[in-house]
């Protein structure tokens, strides 16, 4: 019996260590085939908020308040990360939607959409890989996620205003439902159990975790299935409008990290990743939700775009880093 339980936990570990090597191809892969194959899964769509809940869920399980009150051990750097990722970025959005397809267009709205939904925890793992300060970026996506039922709606309400309608409180009322409530029960949970909840439901919860953010993809990629296929020559010009706005953020984030020093090392990795990065699931979810799949464009070519940028800022990263030990050698 217990080698039958070993065994069985073995193949949860295995099946999520694969899900997170193969997640760059993944997504990709389900916009495509959820755009193709949008007939018969578009009755399952209703479903995609309690799959981004258990998301959200399993996320706070693997921190306590130690990790949610580490980002206000660094109060400085989060307000500039806050800044950045959710003023900054978003008037530059704004401004470049303006310009190319007018403030009140769907596009504009879907750019500006991504750049100010809470930062991606997926972010968390390439800042591992990185090297870099993970419970410093686990502590700025939880608490990002935290806040984003204040920040969403209020952005996109004084930047918009009447010009594209939304509902508001309902907005707020989702965010609550499907981020900060199966958030803070995993934090619950996490301080109830002293952290070892996870770990023993892990060859369960993990796996299940990333095919529900892998579901939720495909299901949304479902819901705008029909208007991806009748796209135009304008979804090339909005693709690279994309490429630009989140290599803009990238570059910003690497920018900012010279402006903090944590044991003499610039922590280029951690700022790039949070400033790059977005929790694009819960983007496509509020674009489908309250503008509609011309808004879920922009979203969808920013998943598109998000991974292979965060495999060349890593690249990037590495190059940086073995010049810098380089030069130390010959110093």
């Amino acid at each position: 019996m217990n080698r039958k339980i070993k065994f069985d936990r073995n193949i949860g570990l295995i099946v999520n260590d694969w899900f997170e090597r193969y997640m760059y191809l993944l997504i990709p892969s389900c916009l495509v085939l959820g755009v193709l194959c949008s007939e018969p899964l578009l009755p399952f769509v209703p479903y995609v908020p309690w799959m981004f809940g258990l998301v959200t869920f399993v996320m706070g399980l693997g921190c306590g308040r130690r990790d949610v009150m580490g980002a206000f051990r660094h109060p400085v750097l989060f307000a500039a990360v806050f800044i950045l990722t959710h003023i900054i970025s978003p008037i530059a959005a704004y401004g470049i939607g303006t310009l190319l397809f007018g403030a009140g267009s769907s596009y504009t709205a879907g750019l500006v959409l991504f750049t100010i939904i809470p930062l991606g925890i997926s972010s968390v793992l390439w800042v591992e890989m990185a090297r870099e300060s993970v419970p410093l970026m686990l502590a700025l996506v939880v608490m990002d996620s935290l806040l984003s039922p204040i920040v969403v709606p209020a952005s996109l309400s004084a930047m918009f205003g009447a010009t594209i309608a939304f509902d508001v409180w309902a907005m707020l009322l989702d965010l609550l439902w499907i981020i900060v409530v199966p958030t803070a029960a995993g934090i619950c949970i996490y301080e109830w159990t002293g952290g070892k909840a996870k770990a023993s439901a892990a060859p369960v919860l993990l796996p299940a975790s990333k095919a529900a953010f892998v579901g939720v993809v495909l299901l949304n990629a479902a819901a705008i299935g029909p208007y991806v296929r009748a796209w135009g020559s304008e979804a090339i010009g909005l693709f690279f409008v994309v490429l630009l706005l989140v290599a803009v953020c990238y570059a910003l984030g690497w920018g900012l990290s010279f402006m903090f020093k944590r044991s003499g090392t610039a922590i280029q990795g951690t700022l790039g990743f949070a400033s790059g990065m977005r929790n694009i699931s819960l983007g496509l979810v509020l674009a489908m939700r309250y503008f509609g799949p011309e808004t879920a464009v922009a979203v969808v070519l920013a998943i598109l775009i998000q991974q292979p940028a965060a495999t060349v800022y890593h690249a990037i990263l590495q190059k940086i880093n073995k010049l810098s030990a380089g030069q130390t050698e010959k110093g």
